[in-house]
């Protein structure tokens, strides 16, 4: 068994077993017609079942038969243009090759001596992305598992920035569109999800500063800590961005931590034109970037960015097996001092190839072609008389619903919300292109997320025939039984 062991007696190994599955992925992705197969839970599930982990193949080419049949044939392939769903970019060749290197080599990330190199590479990254930002020398930050993640590493050093001991009287504020992950950190963090504060959005889904500054008038008035304000940079259902400058001066009033949740909105940090929605960002004490989002990087990719590199000690533990003491006071550069993770990857190996090919406004220029994208679906959808659009976008999210032309017993608010999931789960279901879903107004909508510069302006209206063909047939089938 110790001829599967990468090292120098197998590398000749590694290299074909590599250069095969690189070939037969490479084959997968020109051969790939559709984002998704179709296939269901029921199809898929008994292939699996059927094999005996506890009997190996043997043999890498194998194994990459059975990888065919048990995930490569019905995976869902966010490269394919008619890929609308999630927040799911397709990925740079740059960052891939990044990937298979630190695969191979497999730094981790938490102590010098494990990582050398790698550790200032990501330094050097932090210090970059610190500067899109408009942070000065003392910002300081990590790579992180993702914006989830991110969020709750900002959410602990508020907490422990803030200016009580008592956890019952610390509230934190954020928009009613923000990320699950503000409630979730609340209650991994002792405060309870009754800490979070919603805050109301305006019509352009974005934050009312009015309104939050009445919440923390009452906040203080009640005797209670604003811990922190959340706003949000790229909100996962609308793609809004809220007020930044505003919210930094009521942050300074009334001396709450300003973090910025801008996972998805960090693209805006590269673009050659549009830099300035993201004014403001600067005044944040914390960030959350995802390169993974709008870097067009594999996953993983995040960061928690902070303005004082100071505020790091709070997620400071020392091992003497580790990292003790002695290592700090010598200033060896252990990244784990300021992480919540201990072993972690190189993940910022992804992010620097990238660059370093590519260049910044190389990737900016991406994400401006599906924001532009984004303006003239919207100008699409606007004129269609079957459909109402939501909010016309920042970034490059659209957000719909369909209606039928046609009044009657069948078309009420309730049968149209079943019709447009009815019509997402049939389209995903022919695998001829996926979208997501989601609620507005307490009404059920369908959601285009545009993160492929290849995606083209008749890949949206072609799927906008077929969401309406799908939800035609729903209403008119349930026409005729309402008329039987």
């Amino acid at each position: 068994m110790r001829s599967h062991l990468l090292n120098d007696t197998t590398a000749e190994s590694y290299r074909r077993s590599v250069t095969e599955g690189v070939e037969r992925v490479a084959s997968k992705l020109a051969a790939t017609r559709r984002p998704f197969t179709g296939a269901a839970v029921e199809d898929i599930a008994p292939l699996i079942d059927r094999v005996d982990l506890d009997r190996p193949l043997g043999d890498t080419s194998a194994v990459l038969d059975e990888l065919e049949d048990v995930y490569l044939r019905d995976a869902v392939y966010f490269h394919h243009p008619r890929y609308l769903g999630h927040l799911n970019c397709p990925v740079v060749i740059p960052a891939v090759l990044g990937e298979a290197v630190l695969s191979a080599v497999n730094s981790s990330l938490d102590t010098w001596d494990q990582s050398a190199g790698g550790t200032l590479i990501e330094r050097r990254l932090i210090d970059w992305t610190a500067g899109r930002v408009g942070y000065g020398p003392s910002a300081d930050g990590v790579f992180t598992s993702g914006g989830s993640q991110s969020n709750l590493q900002a959410l602990l050093l508020a907490r422990e920035e803030a200016k009580t001991d008592d956890l019952s009287k610390l509230r934190i504020f954020s928009s009613e569109c923000s990320h699950f992950s503000v409630q979730k950190s609340a209650q991994l963090l002792g405060l309870g999800r009754g800490a979070v504060v919603s805050i109301p959005c305006d019509h352009d889904k974005r934050l009312q500063t009015v309104a939050l500054a009445r919440a923390l008038e009452r906040c203080a008035a009640e005797g209670n800590v604003p811990m922190a304000v959340v706003a949000t940079a790229g909100t996962t259902d609308f793609g809004s961005l809220d007020p930044l400058p505003e919210i930094a001066e009521l942050c300074a009033q009334y001396g709450a931590w300003m973090h910025v949740d801008a996972a998805y909105g960090c693209g805006l940090l590269v673009s050659p034109t549009r830099r300035h929605l993201l004014n403001g960002i600067e005044h944040a004490d914390s960030v959350t970037v995802d390169y993974h989002k709008s870097f067009f990087q594999p996953v993983s990719s995040s960061a928690i960015l902070v303005k004082d590199g100071t505020t790091l000690r709070h997620a400071t533990y020392h091992a003497d097996y580790l990292n003790p003491r002695l290592a700090a006071e010598e200033r060896v550069p252990n990244q784990v001092d300021k992480s919540l993770q201990t072993t972690r990857r190189f993940d910022a190996l992804k992010l620097w190839m990238t660059l370093r090919t590519m260049g910044a406004e190389g990737v900016g220029g991406l994400f401006d072609e599906v924001c532009d994208l984004a303006v003239e679906g919207w100008r699409l959808l606007a004129a269609d008389p079957r459909y109402d659009v939501v909010v016309e976008p920042t970034l490059s999210t659209l957000v719909f619903r369909y209606i039928p032309s046609f009044d009657g017993p069948v078309t009420s608010p309730a049968e149209i919300d079943r019709a447009n999931l009815y019509a997402r789960k049939a389209l995903f279901a022919t695998g001829e292109a996926v979208v997501a879903g989601t609620k507005a107004g307490g009404r059920q909508y369908l959601k285009f997320t545009l993160l492929n510069p290849e995606t083209t302006v008749h890949d949206i209206a072609a799927v906008l025939d077929l969401i309406a063909g799908h939800a035609e047939q729903y209403l008119g089938e349930n026409l005729v039984h309402a008329a039987s």
